[in-house]
């Protein structure tokens, strides 16, 4: 629940990274914001969300960013690693456990009407299990996200198509 960047007037794009470092690959989200407060991206508000993101709502209806890129370990059915854009419509589906404090559909819907875009980028976990190592599968797709956020080419990232297998 950190500010990454010291710009707040510039921020028109959000990255909201999600997750508990202490619960392995569910870390993703925070180690992306570690990465990116160790060298900030341009025209980019990084927010450490942790394991109860909803304490940044506020701050984001405040800010009304034009993008904010929700950033958080998914559990989708595919490969340790992978990465996918996820509806935020299907979220509830996928949903029947999180490590947050609050559902992310809930907050991205109660976001929709402060926000033009809202995008939720899982990376598929390997384990997610309290005091586990974050797998390399993860780190690597970690710095992968990092590298396409910097080329700003993460709108390449494939969508998810078929939610009917997740679980």
């Amino acid at each position: 629940m950190t500010e990454q960047t010291q710009n707040t007037a510039n921020a028109d794009n959000i990255i909201l990274c999600v997750g508990n470092s202490m619960m392995g690959d569910d870390g993703a989200g925070p180690l992306l914001a570690q990465k990116l407060a160790a060298d900030p991206l341009d025209n980019w508000l990084v927010l450490d969300g942790g394991s109860a993101p909803e304490t940044e709502t506020v701050r984001i209806r405040e800010l009304k960013p034009k993008t904010l890129l929700v950033i958080d370990a998914t559990e989708m059915g595919l490969n340790p690693g992978e990465m996918r854009v996820v509806d935020p419509d299907c979220i509830s589906e996928m949903m029947l456990m999180s490590t947050h404090s609050m559902p992310l559909n809930f907050l991205i819907d109660d976001l929709k009407d402060a926000v033009t875009e809202v995008v939720m980028i899982g990376i598929q976990p390997d384990i997610v299990g309290f005091c586990y190592p974050m797998s390399p599968a993860v780190m690597d797709a970690v710095t992968q996200l990092e590298q396409q956020l910097r080329a700003d080419t993460w709108r390449a990232i494939s969508a998810l198509i078929d939610t009917s297998d997740v679980l």
